[in-house]
């Protein structure tokens, strides 16, 4: 029972957060303090950062927000990074407010977008702002849901585009995974969108336990703290598992380290079934295994299948298969088999299961579905599980600290593998978590516990200017303002930031050299003049000291190019100094001479140029045997005799010094220095010393102070040279003005907009009928996932024409792009034109999937119809947008048709 303070107070919140107490009145939980925190601010018209682990709960505040925009009769959009998690949550919103308040827009999917609450991805919204459309008006708040996306290269960009561009009466609530710049990027959120409440919770409602599973032997990672001299406490490895894991990898042999099922002396690493068993005897399921490959989950899969590893109960095998029926049934059942549809079913029966961006879109929503009703026991899984879907577990495994990022394999950052093990522990069902990482010989416990017990995880804005945006910007605030924009961005705030440091290195570099001047102050006149003439004269010494070394190596060099066998010479230093006799002129293709010779002390190899400091000269010559084994050391020996009998004497060696007496400037110099008044005075070293330093730190500040400037309007720079290209390309007009070209382009959101634009422009593709316009278009979208050998096959007639002349626009793009210094347009890729162009005319998903697999492509159903789908993207981009040929909207309408069919129209 309350006490009368509590009471008093739960009432005065209760009056004071109206709104918050009708909203925790229908849950069924308590909130935690950050998410009281997080919408009282809301509800005091504040925006709002929360930053909190994995399955703490985030989402509460921003369901508030949609409670909020409810009661107050504004609208509220729901931005996610990706359209499956946008899917995710309108289902969840419409299970709360139902269908008629909640619509869903993911640029291929439209459902009821004039509703009071929108689901969207990002992008979809970013693209309203810049066209300006009525469906913003009356819009009250807008959730961010995972904010920190914005960090990612490809497509992070638009989250500042969105905070930057909302109307500032729009509330923000802005939720992110715990990062350790927190405060900075709330303190952005400040200087562009006035009061906003940072609220930071780094505590994990489950508590997450750290595990390595070394053979069969699972260990804790950590045994206990150490306390330090602070008195504040510091995890300590298991000693335990440290010794286990030092008595194996002392017993494993070198040349087995690193091999996969290896077994040395008793050891062998866990297979996939193993690992699965394990769990289940020790009641850590479900468990999310992440493989970063493709090809290892569904390897994984079929392992544990082939082992005969059941994980579900008839009771749960019919739900399965029920559940299964329900969301695949609009499948074309002609496809089922090229799907692999029966060896995933037979997978999901026995609760074992693959998530990965390879798959079906209908398979990935299943997996999700069954996992979350626990039917399904294990998944394994790729990284971009972690981006956000509701997939929590009991257990996280990790096989692998090391990944591949597109480029090169690199190991995992504490951020990512903070992201991953965040997974496991699923809140009101399991007491605690668990991640457990499968010890690999090599693996050292040390580098596990980092990654363990590390929290940095700091948000780095991935923003810059580009082609479409730069023409949205100029068309809607001008080109003074649109710098201003830019100014405001997160990305320009941390490199404003990051030249503080630099800016007080100056100021103290600044002081610094006050007090130098003061010090070599001369009552004889201005002692850094002097000083500059005495570098001026340093410096030319060198100049000509250097002149006449690459002189004189150049004649080396032509001198050696003279010798013939048999001649002797004199090697002038080193450990080979005296005579030699040429046993072979050495002369390079590319004209250099490396003569092997042989010397007095019976050494025998090649010189350069570099064992002779001025050209080599023939002091004789001696009579050589046909053949001369120099390697053998009784012909060594005899022909070294031989020579020291020759008479020939070495010459002495001197010393050939660069002589600058002659040098004008120089002589130009000597007499001024000594015609300066500081030359006669008695201090004229001291001040000198101090004279040096000056120039010294000078140079160092001057450095700093070229690399704050290179920092500071960086993105403005960026923009305005962005804009140089797009005037000279005729988008942008006199006194930046947008031109016809340039409204094209507001239209186009392609990372290949500018080339898209320039190719509708140039009338490439209007002449192609709809199948060919989907294969040439997706050139601009399509990326290969591996460096592919050879060039892919097209179809040919007017798509190979069309595509040639595409890849010809790219390359004078390009070039343009690297004269105006702006980030080049990537090249197009044509590995996706034939199954495209295929699917489009009719064939079957089987007769496409084939004909890509016997060319020798590697393309999953997913991925086919991933592609698909951003080629109809941006298909319908070029059905609508201002200028472009009647002929090349209508192929397009024809295309998005033909393309929108069977698996790739399921679930759209």
């Amino acid at each position: 029972m309350a006490t009368p303070a509590q009471a008093y107070a739960a009432a005065r919140s209760r009056a004071r957060y109206p709104r918050l107490t009708e909203f925790t009145g229908r849950l069924p939980f308590e909130l935690d303090e950050f998410q009281v925190t997080a919408c009282s601010a809301l509800e005091q018209g504040h925006g709002v950062l929360v930053c909190a682990p994995t399955g703490a709960g985030k989402t509460v505040v921003g369901e508030f927000a949609v409670h909020l925009a409810l009661a107050e009769g504004r609208k509220c959009f729901y931005t996610t990074p990706i359209k499956a998690l946008s899917n995710q949550k309108y289902a969840d919103l419409v299970a709360v407010h139902g269908a008629g308040a909640v619509g869903l827009l993911t640029g291929d999917t439209s459902i009821n977008g004039n509703a009071q609450i929108v689901v969207m991805t990002t992008e979809v919204l970013r693209n309203m702002l810049y066209a300006e459309s009525a469906t913003v008006d009356g819009l009250g708040y807008v959730v961010m849901d995972e904010v920190h996306y914005l960090a990612d290269k490809f497509r992070g960009a638009v989250w500042e585009e969105v905070i930057l561009h909302l109307p500032q009466h729009v509330r923000l609530a802005s939720l992110s995974a715990t990062v350790s710049n927190a405060e900075e990027f709330g303190e952005w959120l400040v200087t562009v969108r006035g009061d906003t409440t940072v609220v930071v919770d780094e505590h994990r409602p489950v508590p997450l336990w750290q595990h390595m599973l070394v053979g069969s032997r699972m260990f804790d990672l950590f045994g206990g703290e150490t306390v330090g001299r602070d008195g504040a406490g510091e995890l300590r490895i298991d000693p335990t598992l440290l010794k286990y894991t030092e008595e194996v990898q002392r017993h494993i042999s070198p040349w087995a380290r690193g091999r996969r099922g290896t077994t040395v002396r008793g050891f062998r690493p866990p297979s996939r079934v193993d690992v699965v068993e394990r769990l289940d005897r020790a009641a850590l399921l479900p468990a999310i295994t992440f493989i970063f490959s493709r090809a290892g989950c569904d390897a994984a899969v079929t392992q544990c299948v082939r082992a005969g590893v059941q994980l579900t109960t008839p009771q749960e095998t019919a739900e399965i298969r029920r559940i299964v029926d329900a969301m695949t049934r609009e499948l074309p059942e002609a496809d089922l088999a090229v799907l692999g549809y029966w060896e995933w079913r037979e997978a999901l029966e026995r609760g074992i299961a693959a998530h990965h961006a390879g798959l079906l879109p209908a398979f990935k929503q299943t997996v999700e579905e069954l996992f979350v009703r626990g039917l399904v026991k294990t998944v394994f899984a790729t990284e971009t599980l972690a981006l956000g879907i509701n997939m929590p577990a009991r257990t996280v495994v990790l096989e692998r600290l090391v990944k591949f990022n597109g480029e090169a394999h690199v190991e995992l950052t504490p951020g990512e593998y903070t992201q991953l093990t965040g997974r496991a522990g699923r809140r009101g069902i399991d007491v605690e978590g668990h991640a457990v990482v499968v010890w690999q010989p090599g693996m050292d416990p040390d580098q596990v516990a980092g990654l363990a017990s590390t929290r940095t995880y700091p948000l780095r804005s991935s923003f810059r200017p580009g082609y479409n945006m730069a023409v949205n910007l100029v068309a809607r605030l001008g080109a003074e303002q649109a710098r201003q924009i830019l100014e405001q961005s997160f990305a320009q705030f941390q490199a404003d930031r990051s030249v503080v440091g630099l800016a007080r290195r100056i100021e103290r570099n600044l002081e610094a050299l006050a007090g130098y001047a003061e010090s070599m102050d001369c009552h004889l006149g201005a002692f850094l003049e002097y000083a500059a003439l005495r570098r001026k004269i340093a410096d030319r010494e060198r100049v000509l000291a250097r002149s006449a070394s690459t002189q004189r190596w150049a004649e080396s060099a032509k001198a050696l190019t003279t010798l013939q066998r048999g001649d002797v010479i004199a090697v002038p230093g080193g450990r080979r100094s005296g005579l030699a006799v040429v046993l072979d002129p050495g002369l390079e293709p590319d004209g250099e001479a490396r003569p092997l010779v042989l010397t007095e002390d019976r050494w025998a190899g090649r010189l350069t140029a570099s064992d002779f400091p001025s050209p080599v000269q023939v002091l004789g010559r001696m009579r050589l045997p046909r053949r001369v084994e120099h390697r053998v050391p009784r012909v060594r020996r005899d022909l070294a005799s031989s020579l020291r009998n020759t008479g020939i004497v070495a010459p002495s060696r001197a010393r050939r010094r660069a002589d600058a007496a002659d040098d004008a400037e120089l002589a130009a110099l000597r007499r001024a220095l000594r015609a300066h008044p500081c030359h006669g005075c008695a201090d004229r070293e001291e001040h000198a010393r101090w004279a040096e330093r000056h120039i010294r730190l000078l140079k160092e500040t001057e450095q700093l102070q070229q690399r704050v400037a290179a920092t500071t309007h960086s993105l403005a720079r960026a923009f305005d040279r962005i804009r140089a290209l797009l005037t000279e390309r005729g988008y942008l007009g006199p006194g930046d003005t947008v031109t016809d070209h340039g409204r094209t382009l507001a239209r186009l959101y392609s990372e290949s907009d500018l080339l898209a634009a320039e190719c509708l422009r140039a009338g490439v593709w209007d002449d192609l009928d709809a199948p060919s316009l989907a294969a040439v278009v997706s050139a601009l979208v399509f990326e290969s996932r591996r460096d592919v050998t050879g060039a892919p096959s097209v179809p040919g007639g007017p798509v190979t024409d069309a595509l040639a002349h595409t890849v010809r626009i790219w390359a004078g793009l390009e070039e343009d792009e690297r004269r105006h210094r702006v980030e080049r347009t990537r090249e197009p890729d044509l590995g996706f034109a034939w199954p495209v162009y295929r699917w489009a005319r009719g064939e079957s998903l089987t007769a496409v999937l084939t004909a890509a697999e016997q060319n020798g492509q590697e393309l999953s159903a997913g991925d086919f119809v991933r592609w698909c789908r951003q080629v109809i993207d941006l298909l319908d981009q070029l059905r609508v947008v201002p200028g472009v040929a009647a002929c090349v909207g209508a192929a397009a309408e024809r295309a998005i048709a033909s393309l929108r069919r069977g698996v790739v129209a399921l679930g759209t």
